[in-house]
């Protein structure tokens, strides 16, 4: 699913409170999928629904479009983020 030119378009991140990739957003969902605010934060630059309907199997699709519709608790969200960074911290350690 890699087009670079959606890949690095840049937007500031609200869950984050910084400048992210395109690229970004698309693995730093559960399971490293796709964010779950992706629709939210990305409509306005292309057609993301679309894009994404287009490079997602079907199934994970319609997953992330039932998600969109119901926003995590602030709380939950920032444990989440935190869950993430633990695992992709553990990664890189020898």
């Amino acid at each position: 699913m890699s087009d670079s030119r959606i890949d690095n378009l840049e937007r500031h991140c609200p869950r984050l409170g910084g400048e992210i990739s395109f690229r970004y957003c698309a693995m730093s969902g559960e399971d490293d999928g796709f964010c779950w605010k992706i629709l939210d934060c990305w409509w306005e630059a292309f057609d993301v629904e679309n894009y994404l309907k287009a490079n997602m199997p079907e199934a994970a699709f319609q997953a992330l479009m039932a998600t969109a519709d119901k926003p995590k608790n602030k709380i939950a969200s920032i444990l989440q983020v935190v869950e993430q960074a633990k695992k992709k911290k553990g990664e890189k350690s020898p």
